[in-house]
């Protein structure tokens, strides 16, 4: 057996394409879209369609909730997003999924899919932990976080997404996997990335794809319409984050938090004065596709 599972597309639906040619090339025998197909890139209605079409299983992402959330004015929300006009291209997004009817699909999202073929070990996808899809994969995590989410969740492979970097981990019995992100990687790297599971002799061994794709054609995506006309400073931090598969808004948000800034142009243009080396000359794109270890491998 072979699974494809991919995540975080956020909108970005010429990396989807490319990833789901490769899927086809690798001949997957089933396809599992691990959250996060919306938001961010504008997209998101189209990705949407695609993935339906696919008949993909889906898990929820938080960024699907989100536009769930927006949607319905849900009151756990902070008031912020729902008003401050920083926010708006989330909004945006939302109103786009909902004009156009998708939104019921991401309501209807599982949190996790279970694989468990018989006599092969257990497989638990969930777009960040099945504790929470904000849990993510990711190079801090602990051992006793590990053995917390096999207790109340046993599986012998754990995959996730949320954070954008692929990982591999493996603690006693148990193997962690992360994706790596199809729209919007935060590795430097800016080619599509997803996992291919294969089952080889009762064990499931990972494979690490990254494909090429056109990445003029997803920022082409952003100049259509009104979206940066109205989203302004996240949109255009949202775009470059896919250009430089670099990740700006949450370091950005995280320090404003701390520093008790309001979140908007004057305090994005401090935060680029403190942290330079965030913003160093971007590597040249890889052109062709490929199978990589990731880190931890």
């Amino acid at each position: 057996m072979r699974i494809a599972i991919l995540g975080d597309i956020h909108g970005n639906l010429p990396a989807l394409e490319a990833v789901l040619d490769d899927v086809s090339v690798h001949q997957a025998d089933r396809v599992v879209v691990n959250g996060d197909l919306v938001n961010r890139a504008p997209d998101g209605v189209a990705v949407v369609r695609r993935v339906r079409e696919l008949g993909a299983e889906l898990t929820l992402g938080n960024h699907d909730d989100l536009m769930r959330a927006l949607v319905e004015r849900d009151a756990s929300l902070p008031e912020a997003f729902h008003r401050d006009a920083f926010w708006e291209p989330n909004r945006w997004c939302a109103r786009a999924l909902a004009r156009n009817e998708t939104l019921a699909a991401l309501r209807a999202a599982p949190m996790t899919v279970r694989i468990a073929p018989p006599g092969a070990p257990a497989v638990l996808v969930s777009h960040g932990s099945p504790r929470h899809f904000r849990e993510g994969y990711g190079s801090e995590l602990s051992d006793e976080t590990v053995s917390e989410i096999c207790e109340m969740h046993p599986a012998e492979v754990l995959v996730g997404s949320h954070t954008h970097q692929p990982l591999l981990r493996r603690w006693g019995r148990v193997t962690v996997v992360n994706t790596g992100a199809v729209g919007v990687p935060f590795n430097r790297d800016g080619r599509a990335q997803y996992l291919l599971l294969d089952l080889v002799d009762g064990i499931w061994r990972p494979t690490f794809r990254r494909v090429a794709y056109d990445l003029s054609a997803a920022l082409a995506a952003f100049e259509r319409g009104d979206y940066l006309a109205r989203g302004g400073l996240l949109a255009r931090l949202f775009r470059d984050e896919v250009r430089d598969a670099r990740s700006y808004v949450v370091p950005y948000q995280m320090w404003a938090a701390a520093q008790g800034e309001e979140l908007g142009e004057a305090s994005w243009a401090r935060f680029r004065e403190r942290f330079p080396e965030r913003f160093g000359p971007v590597d040249p794109w890889p052109s062709e596709s490929a199978s990589v270890a990731p880190p931890g491998a």
